[in-house]
């Protein structure tokens, strides 16, 4: 698989939440069903160990990150889906979960820079070029609010220029950031190599239907690694193939999808818990994967860690309100088979 070409086209990749049962254990027949269900609804790729997953799986006393990454390659094995992990923590740690990744056939990482806070953008680029000899790196610029760093211009347009860098999840949930990026891919000259991928799961449809225009270019993102896409799946596949079909026939962007933009910001922040500073961002995906039986509970690793106060009203208001967001009806259909099929 060429992991450029095919990030380049496209994909729908969700980040792949973790299955625990009631003592906060990993449910393998469960985080498998899970990786059978975003297969069959046609994603493109998966991320593994990233925030979705809970950064708290590489703890010492809780060892899921190896484990993790072996049961997706495994169950992913012989299909044509991108396999995408997250790579995490100081140098020598990075090193090693992207050399681990690279031997069980990620294609990519996913490279998290929120435990490099107090790192000039000198030695953050020395990590980026350290990791890129071992694995083909998929930059992140992810929000501070949940463990994120402001990450200039200048950093981004020198990043770009790192060879073995296939694409950047553009995801600090601000506009101007966004732009600093767009811009320094731009201006990097590698427009056509790395690819623009939305992780602003406040504003997924925009990102995917503006033309950027920097100069005599014009950019897009060409898809989206998301914590909103983990839920509702079939659905978003749905959602990208009607993109892709606005920006080939180069028409004005229907009023619907602009309506339907708006629809899906308005269902994150009830998932995601934007009220709450994001504290329930990753229970209330799982509330969603329970309410459609593919989860048993929202557990966490951090048994502090659940739905905030009024996040469930939420929740069940924009599943009342946005009936067209929801994948019920296939998730039904398949769950037994999910859930039951050997591995």
């Amino acid at each position: 698989m060429d992991v450029r070409e095919r990030l380049l086209e496209g994909l729908v990749i969700p980040a792949h939440p973790l299955a625990l049962d009631a003592r906060r254990k990993l449910d393998v027949r469960r985080q498998v069903a899970l990786t059978r269900y975003y297969v069959d609804a046609g994603v493109g790729g998966v991320a593994v160990g990233v925030h979705t997953t809970q950064f708290a799986i590489r703890d010492p006393q809780v060892a899921l990150f190896e484990p993790l990454l072996e049961l997706t390659a495994a169950t992913l094995a012989d299909r044509p889906v991108l396999r995408i992990a997250g790579i995490c923590g100081e140098t020598a740690q990075a090193l090693r979960e992207a050399r681990f990744a690279a031997d069980w056939g990620y294609h990519a990482g996913l490279l998290s820079l929120a435990a490099l806070q107090q790192h000039t953008i000198a030695q953050l680029l020395e990590h980026a070029r350290a990791v890129a000899e071992v694995i083909p790196v998929v930059g992140f610029y992810l929000q501070p609010a949940v463990g994120g760093r402001n990450l200039p211009y200048v950093f981004w347009r020198q990043f770009a220029e790192i060879d073995n860098v296939v694409a950047i999840k553009v995801a600090p949930f601000n506009r101007y950031q966004t732009l600093d990026v767009v811009r320094a891919v731009a201006d990097s000259g590698r427009a056509h190599e790395v690819a623009l991928y939305t992780g602003n799961d406040d504003n997924i449809l925009m990102d995917l239907l503006t033309p950027f225009r920097v100069g005599e270019q014009t950019l897009r993102f060409r898809g989206g690694l998301l914590g909103h896409w983990a839920v509702w799946s079939h659905t978003a596949v749905q959602h990208l193939r009607l993109v892709k079909q606005v920006v080939s026939d180069g028409q004005p962007v229907p009023q619907e999808l602009v309506a339907l933009a708006a629809d899906i910001t308005d269902a994150n922040a009830a998932l995601f818990d934007a009220a709450n500073g994001f504290q329930g961002c990753i229970a209330g995906l799982h509330e969603i994967l329970r309410r459609q039986g593919l989860l048993e509970g929202i557990w966490c690793l951090d048994p502090r860690e659940g739905l905030s106060p009024g996040q469930m009203e939420e929740i069940d208001r924009v599943t009342r309100a946005y009936p067209h967001l929801l994948d019920d009806a296939f998730v039904e259909a398949n769950r037994h088979r999910w859930l039951n099929q050997s591995r």
